[in-house]
């Protein structure tokens, strides 16, 4: 990761936490337990290395636990951590916070309706 600016602790949730993915794989995985396959169902667009990579990086920062079982085939488990958890809320209050800000205007008005 890039060296920080500053000392400020906001700089560092989003340079662990900035991007496209990362967010989602805490949404997703605040489903429950998934397979690598899950979360590639549930991220169609993103590539199997970029999900490898955040996924690890999740995992180096204690969010995310990866559970490896010793089968044939492999199989590879995902699930947040009590602090990955503690992170859903969050996730929730911004998903909740964009709803309201792209509410529809209201009729009649130019004016964006905020929840």
């Amino acid at each position: 990761m890039k060296n920080l600016v500053s000392q400020c602790p906001i700089e560092e949730v989003m340079q662990l936490l900035g991007g496209r993915w990362p967010s989602l794989l805490i949404y997703y995985l605040s489903d429950g337990t998934k397979r690598f396959s899950d979360l590639q169902r549930d991220n169609p667009t993103i590539s199997h290395r970029m999900l490898t990579l955040e996924l690890r990086k999740l995992e180096d920062a204690g969010i995310v636990a990866r559970t490896d079982f010793d089968t044939y085939p492999r199989r590879v488990e995902y699930d947040l951590t009590p602090a990955g958890e503690r992170l859903v809320p969050l996730i929730d209050a911004l998903g909740d916070w964009w709803e309201g800000v792209n509410a529809p205007a209201l009729p009649g008005t130019d004016e964006i309706r905020i929840a």
